[in-house]
């Protein structure tokens, strides 16, 4: 099955016209004709058949016939990671976080950072392909970045008794894997720090409001791979 992804169809659409660029991929790259069945998605867990009705390159469009909706089988995967000093680093991340099952990612500048802008509208369009790839109908929420220590703080504010929280790091103090840290199907709230780790007023700020400190094993991984290592490690549990 093909996954196409537009945000602004609804289980109410009856009819809908995608964009040029779209509408000449469907047209020329993948021959489609009038009366072929497409497969659509929202992100927010609908699947939609359309039938075309109009093949032009510019405006191909269709009418909608069936909306099927799938609730999201994962528990709440909020990871809040530090942009990597290679951006295809935090892409990769992206891409592979999302074939796996996340549910939400938000960007933080730490004090350690060295990448401290990121391109949100790039890292958007990499979920949406990873999600139409995976075939998935849930697109994960990428917030704006923030810096760690307000992450905490705000988090900490919102903070219910259904969260997991806890907080990667690299200092030589007492931690617990974080498989062991885990309960099954609870929402899970983690923070993965740049390359040079979270600073130590990071850390104790993020102690002091109730994370928990995890080690996620014995060798030190990029953060990139920490993040993934921490979303698989969520997803086998549950």
């Amino acid at each position: 099955m093909q996954l196409f992804f537009n945000p602004d169809i609804t289980e109410k659409s009856s009819h809908f016209t995608f964009p040029s660029d779209e509408s000449r991929h469907i047209v020329k790259v993948l021959r489609k004709r009038e009366g072929d069945t497409l497969h659509i998605t929202n992100g927010k867990g609908f699947l939609f058949e359309a039938t075309i009705i109009a093949t032009d390159i510019r405006k191909c469009s269709v009418t909608i016939v069936k909306s099927t909706f799938h609730p999201n089988k994962n528990s709440n995967l909020h990871i809040a990671v530090a942009p990597t000093k290679m951006n295809d680093r935090y892409e990769w991340f992206l891409e592979k976080a999302t074939e796996i099952g996340i549910t939400e990612i938000t960007p933080i500048i730490c004090d350690h950072s060295e990448r401290k802008v990121i391109k949100k509208d790039r890292m958007q369009k990499v979920l949406q392909s990873a999600m139409k790839q995976s075939l998935q109908f849930h697109l994960p929420k990428l917030n704006n970045p923030i810096s760690a220590k307000d992450f905490i703080k705000n988090n900490n504010q919102a903070k219910n008794n259904n969260q997991q929280y806890f907080i990667a790091h690299c200092e030589e103090t007492e931690k617990v894997d974080l498989k062991e840290r885990l309960i099954k199907n609870s929402n899970v709230t983690i923070l993965i720090g740049p390359e040079g780790d979270f600073s130590t007023s990071e850390i104790e700020i993020a102690l002091a409001t109730d994370y928990k400190p995890v080690s996620l094993g014995e060798n030190r991984l990029r953060t990139e791979t920490a993040a993934i290592f921490a979303c698989a490690t969520v997803n086998l549990l549950n």
